[in-house]
């Protein structure tokens, strides 16, 4: 077991206006899962308070367009780059590729996860390490590689995200692999916060039911169950995500570290 030596984190130096501790003008954020949902809204997000965006995909076809429109958009650098997150060595290679390609990395948003029939009696073993190697493992590698390149420049920022599967069990579905590779990464984020105080952030983020592809097929009787469970009566659209990914990216929140924001319309308050 190693010990944890405590390094002293420095104060920022801040602007007095806060428009500015939003800006982000040339810093470089990696996102994966960067191709639709969540991950593109975050990449928008950010890219539109000036970073410049590597944005990381599995299989998706049409990230180098979405890529382009980024840089159209907001006249910053984006590019996309294939990734398998479960793969420690394509995690390690395009971090390099990113660092070489935009000079540095600043942020490292850890988006990416999927969701399979798993943790049940009769699942298939596959289906959990497959979650657990894209949620869980996947993140991880994330962290290892961006933290070596924080701790050597002495800053830095690791967003992940979470979900309030870490938190509640859901119904009416059974997802006990992707209910424990959430908490299991909510765990994670509270422990290298503390460990990497003296020169990085970590944080994550909770979302509630969102509209993104990885519930898009889900049936209208399962949906009618969780907007039922949720105050707001609804799930949310990606974009309502956007502000809270900037204010963890961003000098806004430079005295958060070890958060978990949950971001669900009210459905863990019951």
């Amino acid at each position: 077991m190693g010990s944890l030596t405590q390094e002293w984190a420095s104060a920022p130096k801040l602007s007095d206006s806060v428009m500015k501790m939003f800006d982000m003008t040339g810093k470089v954020a990696i996102v994966t899962g960067g191709s639709g949902g969540i991950g593109y809204e975050a990449a928008r997000a950010l890219a539109e308070a000036g970073a410049n965006i590597a944005l990381w995909y599995g299989k998706a076809t049409n990230t180098d367009k979405l890529a382009a429109t980024i840089e159209r958009d907001f006249g910053v650098k984006a590019n996309a780059y294939k990734c398998a997150v479960e793969n420690f060595e394509e995690v390690r290679d395009q971090t390099a590729a990113v660092v070489r390609d935009f000079g540095r990395l600043d942020v490292m948003i850890a988006n990416a996860g999927i969701s399979r029939p798993a943790g049940g009696i009769d699942d298939p073993v596959e289906n959990w390490e497959q979650v657990i190697g894209v949620n869980l493992d996947g993140a991880y590698y994330c962290a290892k590689v961006a933290g070596e390149i924080f701790r050597s420049q002495g800053s830095g920022n690791l967003i992940f995200t979470a979900s309030i599967s870490g938190h509640i069990a859901n119904v009416p579905q059974r997802q006990a692999c992707y209910n424990a590779s959430k908490a299991g990464v909510i765990h994670l984020a509270k422990s290298l916060a503390v460990e990497w105080a003296g020169f990085a952030r970590v944080n994550t983020i909770s979302p509630g039911y969102i509209k993104t592809p990885i519930s898009a097929g889900c049936s209208k009787e399962m949906k009618d169950e969780w907007f039922s469970l949720t105050p707001m009566r609804r799930e949310a659209d990606a974009r309502e995500l956007k502000g809270i990914y900037l204010y963890l990216a961003s000098d806004a929140s430079t005295f958060t570290t070890g958060a978990d924001i949950i971001v669900d319309g009210g459905y863990c308050c019951r």
